[in-house]
This record gives C-alpha cells, sequence and structure tokens, in this order.
C-alpha cells in the first residue's frame, strides 16, 4: 500500500494555501466601476511608460473636449452625432470594466478547467487499455485510477463556475446575458441550444456519465483482486467499450460548450478533436510524471524502463496529432480567410503573440526534439523534462483558448493567474495522492498482470 509522505501532503496543502491567497487578491483587485477600470488601464499604460494604447486615450479625450467646445455652433445633427459617440463609449467603458472583471473570473476558470481535463484525458486512456486488453499497461492500472479520482471534485468545481456565469455573477459567458442577444441575432439563433439551463443540463448529464464510468471500472479493478475468476475483468471490458463511445460524443459536445461557446460567433469543426488531443496528451504525461515520482519513492517496483519507454512514445506520438490538427485548423480557417473565422486567430497573434507562438514551440517543437530519441525516453530525467513543458504548454493553450474571449487585450500573467494555477495543483495533487493510499498498487487480479510485469523489449 502507499504512502502518502507528509512532505508532499504539506507541500500540496501551502500550494493550496498561496493559490487561494492569489485568487482572492485578484477578485480584490477587479474593478467595481467604470471609473475603477478606466484608472486601471491608464495607471498600466503609465507604468510601461505610456505605451499607444493611453495616447489614442488621450487623442480621444481631446477630440471630445474640442467636441464639446464648439457645441454651441452645431447643428441638431452634429448634437445626434455627439450623443452617439456618447453612447458608443459608453458601451465601450463598459465593455472594459467586464474584461477587467472577467480577468479573476478567467483565470479560476482556465485553472479550472486544465486540471479537469487532465483526469479526463487519463479516464480516456485507460478506457482504451481496457478495451484493446493491452498487455503492457496493467502494472499501470492504479496510477491512471489514482488520477482519475479527481475527476468528479474538479468536474464538480467546472459546474459551480458554470453555474455562477448562469447568474450573472461574471461575464465569462456572453450569451447567457440577454441584453446581449437581445441585440446580437446570431446569438439570438442559437439561444434554443445556447440557454443556461440546457446547458447546465447538459454538464451535469456528461460528468454523471464520466464519473459513473470511474466508479464501475474502479469498482471492477477492485473486485478483480480477490476474484477466482475474470468475470469482473470481463465487465470492465465492455463497460469500457460502450463509455469510448460515450466520451467521444460528449466530450467534443463538452468543448464545444465550456470553451468554444466563450466566443459564440465563431466556430470550428475540428475544436472537440483539438480538445481532446490537448486533454489525451497532458494526462498521458501525468501518468508519466506520477509513475516516475512513486518509483523514486520506492514504489512500483514492477514497472520497468519499458513501461516508462511505450508512455514516451505516446507523449510524442499524441503531441505530433495535436500539431497535425492545431496547424489544420489554423491553416484553413488563415487561408480560407474569412472575417467572421479568422478573426479569432488574429487576435491571438496580435494581443497574445508570445504565449499562442510559445505554446506551439512548448507543445511540438520541444516534445519533438528531445522524445524522439529512444533512449532519451528510458531517462527519467529526459522525462520529466519534457513532461513538465507539455504540461505547462497545454495550461497555456487552454489559456490562449479562453482568455482572448474572456478579457480581450487586457491580459497579463499576474496574481490571479498564478494563484488559480497554485490552488489547483495543489488540489490536484491532494486529491490524487490520497487517492493512491486506497488500495494496493497492483492489480493483481488482472488476467494480464504477469505479461505487464514481464514486459520488455
Amino acid at each position: 500500500m502507499y504512502t502518502f509522505p507528509n512532505k508532499l501532503k504539506n507541500i500540496a496543502r501551502a500550494l493550496m494555501i498561496l493559490g487561494f491567497i492569489g485568487l482572492v487578491l485578484g477578485f480584490i483587485g477587479a474593478p467595481k466601476n467604470i471609473a475603477e477600470a478606466k484608472a486601471m488601464v491608464t495607471s498600466e499604460h503609465h507604468d510601461e511608460g505610456h505605451g499607444e494604447a493611453v495616447e489614442e486615450h488621450a487623442e480621444e479625450i481631446h477630440a471630445e473636449d474640442a467636441h464639446e467646445a464648439n457645441t454651441h455652433a452645431e447643428v441638431s445633427h452634429e448634437k445626434d452625432s455627439h450623443v452617439e459617440e456618447e453612447a458608443h463609449d459608453s458601451a465601450h467603458d463598459e465593455h472594459l470594466l467586464h474584461q477587467l472583471q472577467n480577468k479573476p473570473w478567467a483565470a479560476l476558470y482556465v485553472a479550472a478547467f486544465f486540471f479537469f481535463m487532465i483526469p479526463l484525458g487519463v479516464l480516456a486512456f485507460y478506457a482504451i487499455q481496457r478495451a484493446a486488453q493491452a498487455g503492457w499497461s496493467p502494472v499501470l492500472f492504479r496510477v491512471m485510477e489514482g488520477i482519475t479520482g479527481y475527476l468528479l471534485p474538479g468536474g464538480i468545481i467546472v459546474i459551480v463556475i458554470l453555474a455562477l456565469s448562469g447568474m450573472h455573477f461574471n461575464h465569462l459567458f456572453i450569451w447567457m446575458d440577454p441584453e446581449v442577444v437581445a441585440h446580437d441575432k446570431l446569438i439570438a439563433g442559437k439561444i434554443g441550444y445556447l440557454n443556461v439551463p440546457f446547458f447546465l443540463g447538459r454538464a451535469i448529464f456528461f460528468l454523471s456519465g464520466w464519473s459513473l464510468y470511474r466508479y464501475l471500472s474502479r469498482k471492477f479493478s477492485l473486485a478483480q483482486d480477490e476474484s477466482s475468476d475474470i468475470s469482473n475483468h470481463k465487465k470492465n471490458f465492455r463497460i469500457s467499450a460502450a463509455f469510448l463511445v460515450f466520451y467521444i460524443v460528449t466530450e467534443s459536445i463538452m468543448s464545444w460548450d465550456w470553451i468554444m461557446s466563450i466566443d459564440p460567433h465563431w466556430f470550428s469543426t475540428l475544436f472537440g478533436w483539438y480538445v481532446f488531443a490537448s486533454m489525451f496528451v497532458t494526462g498521458i504525461t501525468t501518468i508519466a510524471l506520477v509513475t516516475i515520482y512513486l518509483k523514486s519513492q520506492g514504489y512500483l517496483e514492477f514497472v520497468n524502463d519499458s513501461h516508462i519507454h511505450d508512455l514516451g512514445k505516446f507523449m510524442f506520438g499524441i503531441s505530433i496529432f495535436w500539431t497535425y490538427l492545431w496547424f489544420s485548423q489554423f491553416m484553413l480557417i488563415w487561408y480560407s480567410n474569412i472575417p467572421e473565422e479568422v478573426t479569432y486567430f488574429i487576435t491571438r497573434i496580435e494581443d497574445y503573440n508570445i504565449t499562442f507562438f510559445g505554446m506551439v514551440a512548448m507543445n511540438f517543437l520541444f516534445p519533438l526534439l528531445i522524445l524522439m530519441n529512444s533512449d532519451y525516453k528510458r531517462t527519467n530525467y529526459f522525462m520529466i523534462m519534457a513532461g513538465i513543458v507539455i504540461v505547462l504548454g497545454h495550461y497555456l493553450d487552454v489559456f490562449n483558448m479562453i482568455m482572448p474571449s474572456a478579457v480581450g487585450d487586457q491580459w497579463f500573467i499576474g496574481i490571479a493567474e498564478i494563484g488559480g494555477f497554485l490552488f489547483f495543483l495543489g488540489l490536484f495533487i491532494y486529491t490524487v495522492f490520497t487517492e493512491l493510499t486506497k488500495a494496493p498498487l497492483l492489480a493483481k487480479g488482472d488476467p494480464y498482470i504477469g505479461e505487464s510485469e514481464r514486459f520488455h523489449y
């Protein structure tokens, strides 16, 4: 049995405390009204040396002053134009306020979704191993089951954030605002699908299905250890095959709902696969990192370099698959140059240049250069280094998917973003390693366990 070390437990708690403090400070620092939002933007640009945005804002102020100075000589048509301009400025100021108020919420949501998608990716990998009746992986089943222990609590947190959005605690999903829908024909045309009750109902249904499979597969896995036949193994095989059909449909819809609908004017038919590739490779990478850590602590003596090598091959292969999907989506949209579609990438290239291209380098170039070498995939140092870069790279991937639509160009990696990441990292570590203490680390009853223990090549 695995024992959760006090040192690791204390680290997880410290991360949660520091992260919670960071998130609280992020929410406290968010502007309460338009005046505070304007002051915040002006102050930030002033600290940066009065950038172009401040100069443009100053020019707008001078233009408004000049306009007001000549109002006595203007005709009624010009007065009407002034009223329209003031209404436009008022709408712009309100939009700026919403963006800055969204910032801590978006930081919370990015981190919550990212750490939730790790066990969801691991659950798919676990189900594939069960359905394929793979002979190399049973020694890793308990590690996978431990990681998927975060699925339910992590999913509940995400759904709570979605519910708070539906209650108008934030403006992450603009289609939830009746006033926006009333003035936007495109969003109004989607109201039959994009409405809060149906949205939350789908979310609860998806999480219930994923959690039910996780509960049953874990139950049958533990029961198989004490069984004299392989009936529980057969049950796991059947439900895993059925679950994969359920998963591929619900994961795609989930990606449309929870991420793509943040920008309801844009869509991509590849998006479900793209999000799947991101969560799949991040989940497999996490399996590798947890396995290497447990071996370093003297556990998993039945796991050898060949198992680590296979995980490295999956990390490499799915990184290439993710890159294929990223390039396909980007290239087709960029080349077609349809305004409604290409705006998605123009926004990210112009306002998120560093994170956008940095994410591609971290998720493609780095794994390509490190994990292409077969020997490196058997070396813990290289696997850990590549794994950390892949995990952080896909955190930036989720960041790039959510932040531009939620906060526009009003972004930076600040205390709320760091706090959110640390809090959910600590919660993830605490939950996963607590789950690992609940059962033996070897699925001794699995009919393929002998083949898995002898796995060498």
